[in-house]
């Protein structure tokens, strides 16, 4: 497991700041249609808590807060934070104050407009701040792009790829006849969707034809060596430490110059190699020992600190790793920066926030599949994708992105998140009459069972991904 501090801090502090203004939304429309909220916790606070604005040396500094009608604190679980609203079954299963003849504050006494708008509050709420984060980013810092015609060595292409009719140094300038707007690893999505992509190739535009049964974007994602990937110096951005480069030596930064006496620049270079060890093992007569004699290789490499190279003799895992990730910075090219006044950052961010909604949502389909399944992952995942050092620009970036996935995961119908309680007070318009008591606990338990499963399979991911290789 290889997460430092700084990355869960900012995992931390992104999930604090959303979760507060996640329960800020439903409390603010409950307070706006004058309806009494019990609690407002961030974090949740079973059978004890860290902070409350009830506890005795609190009261005694601040004796107003006695009289507060809502009690505001801070719990020890940062599985999300919540708000109790007086006269709604929620994931406290307080139902004892049904019991009692509804009152005009309570959420149960308010028309079913009034209810739903303080059910979606919090994804309102979290969509509005992805938005102003990405408006705030594109007005403070503006855009960099690298526009596709720019990148002169052009791509590289695996064997299915080659297939399906693309060519080394093709670069795709559209998919189904619409100009790209740059390069970023999110080509991926769209490229996955498209009927038709546009190459230039030696100079002329030329169409390739996807054909139906091409790889999703799971499949990928998965492929190695990539479908598609950019002429990108063989240069290491992390060396794991429990994997074989490391172990020889290799550290963060350092350069791969050879391969079993085979020179090497770019990562593609690599991978043209590594296939002829694939085509070795692909061969009916390949034993154990052929296997173990091909995972093991002569490197030559650089590292940053270092006057001269270093040679090292590799053993390879089972899956053909030597444990390093890639930088994938490409050859240096011409981009362009956009900056944006106050008012084009508007739209501009925006449009960026609802692609990037639109994506994720469409991604969601996936997760549905045995291989998406294995794709979802909890916080270890979530702090991973937080650079090791602090960047308040990659820090915004990704707390306006999990600002969206809280938002489309909360109103999903299912029952005890935002979305379940949506789907009771459409059956609830439809109908005319609200469910029972009894249906609305029952709707809970189950809510709360589906959410434990996706929590036990996200951890599970999780575990194999970090935790395993860590210790073993």
């Amino acid at each position: 497991m290889n997460i430092s501090f700084v990355q869960w801090m900012q995992l931390l502090v992104s999930l604090s700041l959303l979760i507060v203004l996640h329960e800020g939304g439903h409390f603010g429309f409950s307070k706006l249609f004058k309806v009494r909220v019990e609690k407002f916790f961030m974090f949740f606070d079973y059978k004890f808590h860290l902070f409350s604005t009830r506890d005795k040396w609190f009261t005694r500094l601040f004796p107003r807060f006695k009289k507060n009608e809502t009690e505001y604190g801070i719990g020890w679980i940062p599985l999300g934070g919540y708000v109790k609203i007086s006269g709604m079954v929620d994931e406290s299963l307080d139902t004892e104050q049904l019991k009692q003849e509804a009152k005009p504050d309570e959420f149960r006494s308010q028309p079913v407009w009034k209810r739903f708008l303080i059910m979606v509050g919090g994804v309102l709420m979290n969509l509005i701040t992805a938005m102003i984060i990405y408006c705030g980013l594109m007005y403070f810092v503006g855009e960099d792009r690298l526009p596709m015609r720019n990148i002169t060595n052009g791509f590289v292409y695996n064997q299915e790829a080659q297939v399906i009719g693309f060519r080394n140094g093709d670069i795709p300038v559209k998919f189904d006849g619409e100009e790209i707007k740059g390069w970023s690893p999110a080509i991926m999505q769209d490229l996955s969707k498209a009927s038709e992509v546009t190459v230039l190739r030696d100079g002329e535009e030329v169409k390739v034809v996807m054909p139906e049964d091409a790889p999703d974007l799971l499949d990928l994602m998965e492929m190695q060596p990539p479908f598609i990937q950019p002429l990108a110096y063989s240069k290491v951005k992390e060396a794991t430490k429990d994997g074989a480069a490391y172990k020889a030596g290799m550290r963060d930064g350092a350069r791969l110059l050879a391969v079993d006496g085979t020179a090497i620049q770019y990562w593609s270079d690599y991978d043209s190699l590594f296939l002829r060890k694939q085509d070795v093992l692909s061969l009916k007569s390949c034993t154990h020992a052929d296997s173990v004699r091909q995972r093991r290789m002569t490197i030559v490499f650089q590292n940053v600190d270092a006057a001269q190279p270093d040679t090292a003799v590799l053993q390879l895992d089972e899956e053909y790793r030597m444990g390093v990730l890639r930088d994938l910075d490409m050859v240096d090219y011409e981009t362009q920066h956009i900056s944006y006044s106050l008012l084009s950052s508007i739209p501009a961010g925006l449009q960026y926030g609802w692609h990037t909604l639109v994506s994720y949502v469409d991604n969601l389909r996936y997760v549905a599949t045995a291989k998406g399944a294995k794709q979802v992952g909890s916080f270890f995942t979530m702090a991973d994708i937080f650079p090791k050092a602090w960047d308040w620009i990659r820090f915004w970036h990704l707390t306006a992105l999990i600002s969206i996935i809280l938002a489309v995961m909360n109103i999903l119908p299912i029952p005890g998140l935002d979305g379940g309680h949506v789907v009771i007070l459409l059956y609830e318009a439809v109908t005319g009459r609200q469910p029972s008591e009894r249906a609305q606990v029952w709707f809970e338990y189950i809510g709360m069972g589906i959410i434990i499963a996706l929590m036990v399979l996200a951890l599970g991911n999780d575990i194999r991904r970090f935790l395993l290789p860590w210790l073993f």
